[in-house]
């Protein structure tokens, strides 16, 4: 994958049907105090930022559009999307179906 700097994210436009997210960074901390990332205790976030959105999907006919626009915090499925590196950062491709809440 080639290298792509921090301005590249926003000229990011996925697929119709699909929304590019930043995944909130889960911490975890122990009784003792010390604070572990999601990588040490193996959970994958479910929060994140909408930073772009595709197009609608249609189906039977219906305009599908994303549940989300850019910026909302969102919950999505725990295994849904697909995750992409992007300078040494994490993001994440979820399906508009994969959204479960608008977080206000």
């Amino acid at each position: 994958m080639a290298k792509q700097s921090t301005n590249s994210l926003s000229s990011v436009k996925p697929a119709p049907g699909y929304v590019f997210i930043e995944p909130k960074e889960a911490t975890k901390q122990t009784t003792s105090g010390i604070y572990l990332p999601d990588s040490a205790t193996g959970d994958k976030p479910q929060e994140g930022v909408v930073l772009s959105h595709g197009g609608p999907v249609f189906q039977n006919g219906k305009d599908v559009g994303s549940p989300a626009k850019t910026g909302d915090k969102i919950i999505y499925k725990k295994w849904g999307g697909n995750e992409v590196k992007i300078d040494n950062k994490e993001y994440i491709f979820v399906k508009f179906e994969d959204i479960l809440a608008v977080l206000s």
